[in-house]
C-alpha cells in the first residue's frame, strides 16, 4: 500500500521535492553544530572522531524525515569503535553513503574531490576529517593513501570503495588494490560491507527520489595479521567474494563474475 502510494507521480514529486528541502536544511543546521564540535574537541581529538561522528547523523535525521526512503542495518558491529579498520563495500549508488552513515561509529570517507567543493557539503568533509581523491592523478592517489594511514594511526577506521566507481551495470565489479595495501602496510582488519537497494532510491538523469528499501550487511572482519605485500591480490580476492557470496545471498542471484586484472589505483 505505501509503495503504491509513494510510486504515485504525483506523491512522488511532493515528497521528493520535500525530501531535497529538509537534506538542505538538516546540511544548513549541521555545519555550525560540528565546526563547534571540532573546535572543542580538537586538542584531544586529533583523528576528528567527534566532529565525524555527529556530521554522519545527519544522515539518520534525514531519513527519517523522508517518507520515500527506509534503512537498515544489520550484523555484528565491532566491539571497539576506536580500533581502526580499512572498511570495503560494494557501490550501488551515492545514496551507498547516507545508509552506510547510519553504522553507529566512525569512519573517513575517501571521496572524490569533487565534493569537497560543493559548499557546506564539502566544508563539513573537511571539518570531519574525511580525504579526497582525483582518481586521474597518481600524485593524489599517493597523497589520498598517506592521508588514510595517518587516519589509522589515529585509531580511526577508514571506508573505501574498492571498485572505484558505483556499478552501472549492478554487477559485482573488479576490485582495485589499494585499500588491500593499505591495510596490510597497517596491519589493521578489514570489514566488508554489502549494500542493497540503494540503486532505486535515486535514478539517474531524474532529480525525484524512488521508493526505497535498503539494507547494510556488516561482515567478519578479515584479519591481516602476517600477511605481507605480496598477499594483497589474494586478500583483494579473498575480500570480494566474500562480499560477492553475502549480496547472492541477499539479491537472490547466483553471485557476481569473477574478477579481472585490477588497476592498482585505490
Amino acid at each position: 500500500m505505501r509503495r503504491r502510494l509513494l510510486d504515485n507521480p504525483v506523491a512522488r514529486t511532493v515528497f521528493s521535492a520535500w525530501s531535497w528541502l529538509v537534506l538542505a536544511v538538516v546540511i544548513v543546521v549541521w555545519l555550525p553544530l560540528v565546526a563547534i564540535v571540532r573546535l572543542v574537541t580538537a586538542p584531544f581529538d586529533p583523528g576528528r572522531y567527534a566532529a565525524g561522528w555527529l556530521f554522519r547523523k545527519l544522515t539518520v535525521v534525514h531519513q527519517v524525515l523522508n517518507p520515500l526512503w527506509k534503512f537498515r542495518t544489520h550484523g555484528t558491529l565491532p566491539p571497539d569503535p576506536r580500533r581502526p579498520y580499512v572498511v570495503v563495500s560494494n557501490h550501488e549508488s551515492f545514496v551507498d553513503i547516507l545508509l552506510i552513515s547510519h553504522l553507529p561509529w566512525e569512519m573517513k570517507w575517501l571521496s572524490k574531490s569533487e565534493f569537497f567543493k560543493i559548499p557546506f557539503v564539502g566544508w563539513l568533509m573537511q571539518l570531519a576529517g574525511d580525504i579526497p581523491l582525483v582518481r586521474t592523478d597518481a600524485k593524489s592517489i599517493v597523497q589520498a593513501m598517506k592521508e588514510c594511514g595517518d587516519r589509522l594511526d589515529k585509531k580511526v577506521s577508514v571506508m573505501i570503495f574498492p571498485e572505484g566507481t558505483r556499478s552501472a551495470s549492478g554487477e559485482l565489479g573488479e576490485f582495485k588494490d589499494g585499500a588491500f595495501r593499505l591495510a596490510i602496510e597497517k596491519q589493521v582488519p578489514i570489514v566488508p560491507l554489502v549494500v542493497h537497494g540503494t540503486r532505486s532510491a535515486l535514478r539517474k538523469h531524474d532529480w525525484r527520489l524512488g521508493v526505497s528499501e535498503a539494507d547494510v550487511y556488516v561482515l567478519d572482519p578479515v584479519d591481516t595479521a602476517g600477511l605481507e605485500r605480496g598477499d594483497v591480490k589474494q586478500l583483494r580476492e579473498q575480500v570480494r567474494a566474500l562480499i560477492a557470496a553475502k549480496l547472492a545471498d541477499v539479491t537472490g542471484t547466483s553471485g557476481a563474475p569473477a574478477a579481472g586484472t585490477t588497476a592498482d589505483a585505490p
